[in-house]
């Protein structure tokens, strides 16, 4: 590949993030360098494509202009060199050009750049954003420069620096790749199949879902328009829509909203349902709708109001109604008190147990994800269990699969595979894994405390 290799364009684009820093607090770096990235793709590829439309039409101006030549449209005066000439009110500018181009894409680009506050120039002095589009002028970040896949990498590369960079409330957007690749290994998406995240952050989840189609050897143009995620914060939509269309993706809905209290998808009156459905929701959240859930008007409540202070099982099932008829199956990470707290949501488990949908619960090591230490657990569902699985769940110990961090641990390729070796295998493994009933799991009052059902092996 000629141009842009993925170190100059990580290192560019943190580069980038180090101009902002001072003025700009470090949590909101990607409020701004994100919507700049997209922004000048979209404008150097626009570039690419009229040179390819003059080269078809031999050099005539007027035909090279239709809009079916292009990706996206670039209105007059707002593309990146425009802004670029300009040396007072560069942020007006900025947010002129930004809001002209959704504009003109108003089916696939309205507020994709987000609610960025441009114009505050006591944070963004025309110098520093000079600096900035400067800075982003110097690397080609057009088709043949940067293809999709590597500046796809880049601009993961780049959430994973802001997550580490504001630990705690990175958990709000974002979720650790190797838990990520997990899930979906056990999900395993095919081509054609529609793919549902309904808590999707920066869309990792989404992207991980393509990548694995395509590692295995599926057609990815198969799952265009199949692709669904809801988000609840408008710049963390903003970048997992942008996060798709920088990996190539041309066909996808995410839709800003709260989930529980306002669901985005729908197949007539009724929920829509997918193929695979997959979410890292927020750990026991509070002022999650409780009062509305009694009375749920989506079809939700199949098992019970969860109380107020923890919001896990209302999120698991919106999950499990979101799960298509045959096919759908599921994969959650709560956290581990979701598993065994009893009172109101003890009730909820024991009527999902009695569903026999749940197909494992997998206990992952303490401190794998931003802003918690608390030590957090998969649980995978599917609307049709195999027959040889049907009235047994598998559960899985992997709380010392993990490497030590200074300030976070981190799941590892290799115990990534070990837990997948172990679902697969779905048997009982001295001191790592144990199928049970649900017989059994009843006689324990539906606590599924993985501790009360695989013992330590005998360490003397």
């Amino acid at each position: 590949m000629s141009g842009v290799t993925l170190s100059q364009l990580e290192s560019h684009l943190w580069e980038a993030a180090n101009i902002l820093r001072g003025p700009v607090d470090a949590a909101d770096f990607k409020t701004y360098i994100f919507p700049l990235l997209f922004f000048k793709r979209v404008s150097d590829v626009h570039d690419e494509e009229h040179a390819a439309a003059l080269e078809e039409f031999g050099g005539d101006a007027e035909a090279a202009l239709f809009p079916e030549n292009y990706g996206f449209q670039v209105p007059e005066a707002c593309h990146w060199r425009d802004v670029r000439k300009v040396a007072t009110n560069v942020g007006q500018a900025l947010q002129t050009a930004m809001r002209g181009i959704e504009q003109a894409n108003p089916h696939t680009l309205y507020g994709i750049f987000g609610d960025a506050q441009w114009t505050n120039k006591d944070r963004l002095s025309d110098a520093l954003l000079r600096d900035l589009i400067e800075h982003f002028s110097r690397l080609p970040l057009g088709n043949t420069a940067a293809e999709a896949d590597v500046l796809g990498q880049a601009y993961e590369y780049l959430i994973k620096k802001f997550a580490d960079a504001t630990n705690k409330k990175a958990g709000e957007f974002y979720t650790p790749r190797s838990v990520v690749r997990l899930m979906v290994e056990i999900l395993d998406p095919r081509e054609g199949e529609s793919i549902y995240d309904p808590t999707c952050g920066t869309g990792g989840m989404l992207l991980e879902a393509i990548h694995h189609v395509k590692e295995t050897r599926g057609d990815v143009r198969t799952l265009w328009g199949k692709l669904y995620g809801q988000e609840k914060n408008l710049t963390t939509s903003a970048i997992a829509r942008m996060n798709l269309f920088l990996h190539g993706a041309t066909d996808f809905q995410i839709v800003r909203g709260d989930t529980l209290r306002n669901p985005a998808f729908y197949a007539g009156d009724n929920l829509a349902t997918f193929d695979c459905v997959i979410a890292n929701p927020p750990f026991s959240l509070e002022e999650w709708g409780e009062d509305q859930w009694a009375s749920d008007p989506y079809g939700r409540n199949i098992a019970g109001v969860p109380p107020r202070k923890y919001g896990d099982w209302a999120w698991v099932q919106h999950m499990v109604t979101s799960m298509a008829p045959k096919t759908g199956r599921l994969a959650v990470v709560l956290p581990h008190g979701a598993i065994f707290r009893m009172g109101a949501e003890g009730k909820i488990r024991s009527k999902v147990l009695d569903m026999d949908l749940i197909e494992a619960v997998i206990g992952l090591g303490p401190n794998l994800f931003y802003g918690t230490g608390l030590a957090a657990c998969i649980v995978v569902a599917r609307r049709t269990k195999p027959k040889d699985r049907k009235g047994k769940i598998l559960l899985i110990d992997g709380a010392e699969l993990f490497r030590r961090g200074r300030n976070q641990n981190t799941l590892e390729p290799e115990h990534v595979n070990e837990l997948l070796k172990l679902y697969e295998a779905f048997a009982d493994v001295d001191g790592k894994a144990k199928v049970v009933t649900l017989d059994e799991v009843r006689a324990q009052g539906g606590n599924l405390n993985l501790a009360g059902y695989i013992p330590k092996p005998d360490t003397e």
